[in-house]
């Protein structure tokens, strides 16, 4: 957990206690907030280096677009479009990173699978 996160929740904690000999309903309204603000912060942490890969066919669909959505570098990227049985290899892509791979003629309707990896080594999948 960050530095001011910890010190937004003791300050909330704070509060919460002293609003506790003042009213003790309004402690509890105090209290509920606080764990909401501990509950986002703790799925927050949960998601932070995830990435997410899309594949997206281009407008002339002669191109497969690789779009990272998410908020770590995904690496290792393989695409497979089924049931054509052509298949890429991209080295990495950044966060907000897109990337397009040339086909050698254009596609009307595919499916694409694409498996990848983040930084710590851990495999995703999309289809």
């Amino acid at each position: 957990m960050d530095r001011n996160q910890k010190i937004v929740l003791v300050a909330g904690g704070l509060i919460t206690l002293a609003l506790l000999f003042i009213d003790y309903f309004v402690a509890l309204i105090a209290l509920v907030c606080l764990l909401t603000l501990l509950m986002s912060i703790h799925i927050m942490g949960e998601t932070a280096d995830f990435p997410l890969v899309t594949a997206d066919l281009s407008e002339d669909a002669r191109r497969i677009i690789l779009t990272n959505t998410g908020t770590a570098v995904a690496n290792n990227i393989h695409l497979a479009l089924v049931p054509l049985n052509i298949e890429f290899d991209h080295p990495s892509l950044g966060p907000d990173e897109r990337s397009s791979l040339e086909l050698e003629s254009m596609v009307s309707e595919a499916k694409a699978v694409v498996t990848y990896e983040n930084a710590g080594g851990e495999r995703f999948q999309r289809s």
